[in-house]
């Protein structure tokens, strides 16, 4: 069977998971320095909140009014809001996922990349989350920068963002660290990884995910009128923020 190229490996990958909640499937992900790697994350993204780690459960809790769901995936963190009374809009740009979501009861999702939050109203939402390590999906330092004046005008007075982020200064791994000396010598961010999903025959676009340690958050933040105001942290690189409005 030939390989297809440029096509919706992580909507694929999702659409595989669905009837087995990910159980025997693993998430593939090619780096473009060579690298690939296999996860065990699929069951995690049809995972109950009973199951979900003590840090998501309390960055969950922290959402209020009117939520904007970036990157839902297969639809946990909405479903979850959903089913606590919150009106919530889900958005991903991939085909799959979105599929999946409506499949399993998400009531408002979207097929809208991160770059078309702008087409949203001024105050449109109170908080936005980007669970799952969505800090990522900003890509790079000056892209991060103006979808986060975006986020400033499509959400409320009050608004705030619920950040999962990974700190990629956290390992020891000679590829990783390789890699990262690579990026800061073309001008880019130590942990702005440039990565595809593949799954079977399927192979996704390249696209930037951003990986960053608190320090490289606060600086990101700069003059786009946010503040980290709590950090949730547990073992390991992963972290959350709550982000909150300086004005």
């Amino acid at each position: 069977m030939p390989t297809v190229k440029n096509k919706d490996g992580y909507g694929a990958l999702l659409l595989s998971s669905l009837k087995t909640g990910g159980q025997g499937v693993f998430e593939i992900a090619e780096r473009v320095d060579g690298l690939i790697a296999a996860s065990n994350w699929p069951p995690r993204y049809f995972s109950e909140y009973a199951s979900w780690t003590k840090r998501e459960r309390q960055a969950i809790n922290l959402a209020k009014g009117r939520v904007l769901d970036i990157g839902c995936g297969a639809g946990r963190f909405s479903l979850r809001l959903q089913q606590k009374g919150f009106d919530v809009t889900g958005i991903d740009n991939s085909t799959g996922a979105v599929k999946v979501c409506k499949l399993r009861g998400v009531k408002n999702v979207r097929l809208m990349s991160i770059d078309k939050i702008w087409k949203f109203k001024p105050a449109s939402f109170d908080t936005v989350i980007m669970m799952g390590n969505n800090f990522g999906l900003f890509g790079g330092f000056k892209k991060a920068k103006r979808l986060l004046k975006q986020m400033h005008t499509i959400t409320s007075a009050e608004g705030q963002i619920i950040a999962e982020a990974v700190d990629p200064y956290q390992t020891n791994e000679p590829l990783h660290l390789a890699y990262q000396r690579r990026n800061r010598v073309q001008g880019r961010m130590s942990g702005q990884l440039r990565i595809r999903i593949r799954h079977q025959n399927i192979v996704g676009a390249w696209f930037d995910y951003l990986l960053v340690s608190q320090e490289e958050m606060k600086e990101i933040l700069e003059g786009t009128g946010w503040q980290i105001r709590k950090i949730l942290s547990d073992k390991g690189p992963g972290y959350t923020a709550i982000i909150t409005k300086t004005r």
